[in-house]
C-alpha cells in the first residue's frame, strides 16, 4: 500500500471514523480537506436498498442544482434547419445534423450533452453503440430528446443534470466545485437527495437510502446522515 502524502495525512486526520456527518457539516468539511490546485469538482454517491437489474427497481431522474454545477458544459444539437436558429440562440456550442452525425461516426464525441429532435431520431439512434457507453444518448426522458430545443439547452446550461443507479444500486454524480460555499454545496446536495427520494421505487424494499458520501476529485469520502437530508 503506498504511503500517505502530508495533505493526505491533513485530510483523514480531520475525519472521524465511522461519524456520519450532518450534510452542512459534510459540505463544510469537504473544503478543509480538499488541497488541490485546481477547482475540484465535488461528488456525491449515494447506495440505495435496490436491485437494479429489476425493471421496477430502476430509478433514474433529471434535477436542477440551484448553484450549476460549475463546469462549461458544452452542448451539441442535433436537427433539422428550422431548429438551427432556436438552438444557437440558446447557447448550444455545436448545432447541425449530417456533418455531426458523419463526425460522431468516425469517433468525435468532444462534448457533455447531446439534444435533439424527435424528427432526427432515426439517425441518432444509429449512433447508440457510440454515445450509449458514453452516457451521451438523448432520451426523452431526460429531456434531450424534444422540439423545445431551445428551452432543453438553457436548461442545462443552467445546470440541469440527468443520473442513474448503477448495477451497485449506487447514485454517483457530480454537484458542484469546492470552490462553491459549503451552503452552496449543501443545496445542490439537497435538492439531488430529495429528488432521489421522490424516487423510490414501490418495490424497493427496507431501508431506501442506506448510504451518503460527498467527496471531491482527490478527497476521501464524508458520510453524511441520511436523517440530514430527509425532506418532508
Amino acid at each position: 500500500m503506498s504511503k500517505l502524502t502530508k495533505n493526505q495525512k491533513i485530510a483523514y486526520a480531520k475525519i472521524e471514523p465511522n461519524k456520519a456527518y450532518k450534510l452542512g457539516e459534510a459540505a463544510a468539511l469537504l473544503k478543509e480537506i480538499t488541497f488541490t490546485k485546481f477547482d475540484a469538482s465535488v461528488d456525491i454517491d449515494v447506495r440505495l436498498g435496490v436491485d437494479p437489474r429489476k425493471a421496477n427497481q430502476m430509478v433514474r431522474g433529471v434535477v436542477t442544482l440551484p448553484h450549476g454545477t460549475g463546469k462549461v458544459v458544452r452542448v451539441l444539437v442535433l436537427c433539422t434547419p428550422e431548429k438551427e436558429a432556436e438552438a444557437q440562440a440558446a447557447g448550444a456550442d455545436f448545432v447541425g445534423l449530417d456533418e455531426y452525425v458523419d463526425k460522431i461516426k468516425s469517433g468525435w464525441t468532444d462534448v457533455d450533452v447531446i439534444i435533439c429532435t424527435p424528427n432526427v431520431m432515426g439517425k441518432v439512434g444509429a449512433l447508440g453503440r457510440i454515445l450509449g457507453p458514453r452516457g451521451l444518448m438523448p432520451n426523452p426522458k431526460t429531456g434531450t430528446v424534444t422540439m423545445e430545443v431551445g428551452k432543453a439547452v438553457q436548461d442545462v446550461k443552467a445546470g440541469k443534470i440527468d443520473f442513474k443507479v448503477d448495477k451497485y444500486g449506487i447514485v454517483h454524480t457530480s454537484i458542484g466545485k469546492v470552490s462553491f460555499t459549503a451552503e452552496q454545496i449543501e443545496e445542490n446536495a439537497k435538492e439531488v437527495m430529495s429528488t432521489i427520494i421522490k424516487l423510490k421505487p414501490s418495490a424497493a424494499k427496507g431501508t431506501y437510502v442506506q448510504s451518503i458520501y460527498l467527496s471531491t476529485t482527490m478527497s476521501p469520502g464524508v458520510q453524511v446522515d441520511p436523517k440530514s437530508v430527509e425532506t418532508k
